[in-house]
């Protein structure tokens, strides 16, 4: 298979085959690390074919699945910020992504159940990830929102996320502000 992008380092290595089918077999009930573990490499196998919007809509749908923060597959592949802000960052010109910014400011306003409040967060911990890769990516002015500080982010993310998850986003967003490690070549 060639790859229409190069992989994410942060992501299970690209397998042939993967298609819908790949996270259609999964019910509701069945959301847990199996299904993580599907979403990663399915929104690897997007990106690699230049699907950059989908593989991001993927990668919120595995920080969607149903973690204790126990499972093995987490050791392997934490929680997937930084895979999130390397394709926000890596996408190229010409590569639909939409514009991650509103994407995660509208989608923390409007998450349901289940596990409403973790899932909120984690859009707005993808929100700020998307601030400081992309600072050019305007707001919506019209979504009517508060949008948190990085601060009230780890905090929420520290008290209903899994255990450490504050830290491992914390940990991407300093090394993309100190260190912009996945900036776009010019």
């Amino acid at each position: 298979m060639s790859s229409a992008l190069p992989p994410c380092p942060h992501l299970p290595a690209l397998r042939t085959g993967l298609d819908w089918r790949a996270l259609h077999r999964f019910r509701e009930d069945e959301r847990g690390a199996d299904f993580y573990f599907a979403c990663l490499e399915y929104g690897q196998a997007l990106w690699s074919r230049g699907l950059a919007a989908r593989s991001l809509l993927c990668l919120d749908r595995a920080l969607g699945a149903d973690l204790r923060g126990g499972e093995p597959v987490l050791r392997d592949w934490p929680l997937p910020y930084a895979a999130m802000a390397w394709f926000i960052a890596q996408a190229p010109p010409g590569v639909f992504i939409g514009n991650p910014r509103v994407h995660f400011q509208h989608y923390a306003g409007r998450m349901n159940a289940p596990r409403r409040e973790q899932r909120r967060w984690r859009a707005w911990a993808c929100w700020a990830l998307a601030r400081a890769v992309r600072p050019d990516l305007p707001g919506d002015p019209r979504h009517q929102v508060e949008e948190p500080s990085v601060a009230m982010i780890a905090s929420q993310l520290h008290g209903r996320g899994l255990p450490g998850e504050a830290e491992l986003w914390r940990t991407v967003l300093t090394g993309l502000v100190r260190s912009p490690f996945c900036w776009p070549a010019e």
